[in-house]
């Protein structure tokens, strides 16, 4: 089992598990993880997921080189279509997701694992988690979408930094410059994903899921067009029983009792 699946209550721990390989993304993982995310995008009773490394050492050292290595050689198509087309895929599932993915990140995250925690709606590091982008060293740019996502992120001369050099940052850098959220203890870690995920699961999830989606889709529009987009999401939350019960809880003083409808 590639991917190990544990149920907290409402929520849902993914944990990429090829310790041995340092969680290093194999097409099998790959295939295996968008499989899991179909399967609870369908379970209304999971409110959020929580993906982080079997292991202390490695969220995911990226993409799995002995594996990729004979498409690379055969020919830039088949580099394109197994490798390329399955990562970028991956990734934007991640990030389209209409639950949010806390990234545990409790290691390395080089390469397709630091491009999974870009992709990841938040991100939470332990103390010793790493991130680079060593990509160039092998002789291509980032090919999971991370020439992409990270400028977003950081900005394009970090960005730039960062991929041109396949130098490593430290979690207090990546926390510094905004691509985590926070950075616990190791022993911390699961517990403040799980405890962040509490904090989301109580409102409601249809607002958490139109929320989640004008982000996703505003920042790659203009401010008129990510407007008309939060604007339509808005209309899609407020129609829910959900927002009639959130605004009369606040008139009246009282916790709100969300049904997620």
């Amino acid at each position: 089992m590639l991917i190990e699946t544990e149920r907290h209550g409402q929520h849902v721990v993914l944990t990429l598990n090829r310790p041995d390989k340092l969680n290093a993304l194999s097409y099998e993982l790959i295939d295996e993880l968008m499989d899991r995310l179909n399967a609870l995008e369908r379970d209304d009773g999971v409110r959020c997921l929580v993906l982080t490394g079997q292991g202390d050492k490695a969220f995911s050292a990226g993409a799995d080189i002995a594996g990729f290595a004979p498409d690379v050689a055969a020919s830039p198509e088949a580099a394109y279509r197994n490798f390329v087309l399955r990562g970028q895929a991956m990734t934007r599932r991640i990030e389209s997701y209409p639950k949010p993915i806390i990234a545990g990140v409790n290691g390395i995250a080089f390469g397709g694992g630091c491009e999974i925690m870009e992709a990841c709606s938040l991100a939470i590091a332990a103390e010793h988690a790493t991130f680079a982008k060593p990509e160039i060293r092998l002789g291509f740019p980032p090919p999971f979408g991370g020439t992409q996502r990270l400028p977003r992120h950081i900005g394009r001369k970090r960005a730039n930094e960062m991929i041109l050099t396949g130098d490593a940052i430290s979690a207090e850098e990546a926390l510094l410059i905004g691509l985590v959220n926070h950075v616990v203890p190791a022993h911390e870690l699961l517990p403040a994903c799980l405890q962040m995920a509490d904090s989301i699961a109580k409102n409601s999830a249809v607002a958490v899921t139109a929320a989640l989606r004008a982000v996703t889709r505003g920042l790659n529009a203009s401010i008129d067009e990510g407007l008309a987009i939060e604007a339509a999401q808005f209309m899609v939350a407020v129609a829910s029983p959900d927002a009639r019960e959130g605004t009369a809880a606040f008139l009246e003083k009282r916790r709100p009792v969300f049904c997620h409808q």
